[in-house]
Formats: structure tokens, sequence, C-alpha cells
């Protein structure tokens, strides 16, 4: 199956803010992936299944996981760049990984959000790609999106919930949306979706009897910088992560913008 995106694909992308291509992984990379997901939690008992940020950094990264080399593989698989490739351009730069795994009957939530809020890149450029390792329902928890909120690439305000049983603590403030208009993106293994910085979406929580995993995949241009001196939501978003120590790697062309460190976190 090409990885290549239609020119409708890339319309969609570019008018509502997400797309889900018609490429989907290839059954070894999926089942190999499947086998890194079910080790990665057995490896890290002690940390939330939705929160296992950083999963591609192998071995115990400065976030709280311990992580696996087949997320990083994943990342770096020339079809899923290829796709990124044609909505970012070809200056490239990995910068995050995060594994969403809601466990049956108890998953959390995702509050509706804009990714930009909590990251520390400027100008806000990110790519995610969603790759589905389970099947992701509208009974498990799939991903919802709002089409075309990322169009005038506005922030919205949110707001903080102390609450211990969110995936993410920050919340859209109401009035910015009409939750009526979320489209539910349900994907089968292999399958994955793709959605910009400024797209508004969330996730019900997994009530039902089967475990729900999806990979978030963060690419951004390297026409951005990725600010290790910047402290977005600053310990308030529900999950630990360590941007100062981050490692990125530029996986095509070169960095754009002069700025980027492509050698704290590696080695």
């Amino acid at each position: 199956m090409s990885s290549a995106l239609s020119h409708s694909e890339i319309a969609q992308y570019q008018q509502q803010g997400y797309v889900v291509p018609a490429y989907q992984l290839e059954p070894q990379v999926l089942s190999k992936t499947q086998e890194a997901l079910d080790t990665l939690i057995r490896n890290n008992p002690g940390v939330r299944p939705e929160k296992l940020v950083s999963a591609h950094i192998e071995g115990p990264n400065k976030e709280g996981v311990i992580g696996s080399r087949a997320f990083l593989d994943l990342a770096m698989h020339r079809p899923i760049v290829d796709l990124v490739e044609q909505l970012i351009g070809p200056d490239i730069v990995l910068w995050g990984c995060h594994v969403f795994c809601k466990p049956a009957q108890e998953g959390f939530e995702t509050p509706w959000h804009q990714d930009g809020h909590y990251w520390p890149i400027r100008p806000l450029a990110t790519c995610t790609v969603w790759v589905a390792l389970e099947p992701s329902t509208r009974q498990n928890g799939c991903l919802r999106v709002i089409p075309a909120s990322h169009a005038g690439k506005q922030l919205h305000p949110h707001l903080h919930e102390d609450r211990n049983d969110l995936t993410l603590n920050q919340r859209m403030a109401e009035g910015a949306f009409d939750e009526a208009e979320a489209v539910d993106l349900e994907l089968q293994p292999g399958q994955m979706s793709m959605h910009d910085v400024y797209m508004i979406h969330g996730a019900k929580a997994n009530t039902s009897g089967q475990r729900r995993t999806g990979v978030a995949l963060r690419y951004m241009p390297a026409s951005s910088v990725f600010d290790r001196s910047l402290k977005p939501v600053d310990g308030q978003t529900g999950v630990p992560v360590s941007f100062a120590t981050r490692p990125l790697w530029l996986l095509r062309g070169r960095d754009v913008s002069g700025q980027n460190d492509f050698t704290t976190g590696h080695g």
C-alpha cells in the first residue's frame, strides 16, 4: 500500500486539521510494536498506562518511563515520515512520542484541549501521527476532533483541573467550540490519524471491556525551535515532562532555524 497522501487527503488536513490516511502499518511492523507495548507496560508498573511519555527513549528516561527502541523505530518508519513530509515539508524533527493506553473499564478521559498549550515550540508547529495498536472505537474512548478548529491558529483559554482521573489536567474553557461538531476517529490496529498542533481534540473515558492503545508521534518542521528554556503550563499538565533533557532527532533535511539542540539527551 502506498504511503503517499492523495491530493484529497492533503486538502482535508489543510482544511479540516486532521486526516485518516489510506496507508496502514505493515503487519510485521504492527506486530513488533504491539509486542513492545506489552513489554513497555510490564516494565512500568508504577506509571499510569495513559501517561507513558517519551516511550521511544530506550531504558530509563528523565520523565519517569522505561522506554523501548521499538517506538523510536516506529517514529522513524520511512512510510510514516513520508506522510509527514507531505504535510510539514522536507525538514523534519522528531521531538516526542507518547503511548496512550486506556485500560478496560477504567481508562482515563482526555479533556478537550489544544496541544499547543503544552509544548515549548516556537513558532508552534507540529504534526501528530496517532497510530492505533488496538481497536479504537466510540465504546472504548477513541480520539475525537473538532473539524477546522485549527484554522485560525489560535490558542483558546484552558482551565486547570486538579483531578487524578484525567490523562491531562488542562481543559478547554467553555464557549470556544461546539461539541456537537465533534468527529469520532475510529481506527483499527495499524490505522492512524494525523492532526495539527492547533486542532481541538479529546477522548472520552474507557468504560468498555476492551483496552484502547495509540502511539502519538510528534514531528515539527525544522523551521521551528524546541526552546528548552520555556516551561508552558509549568508542572500543571498532569504528565511528568522534562523538556530540558528531551532528545531531538533531525530525521530529514536540515535545521532551518539553526537553533535546535540535537545533542542533549543522546548518549
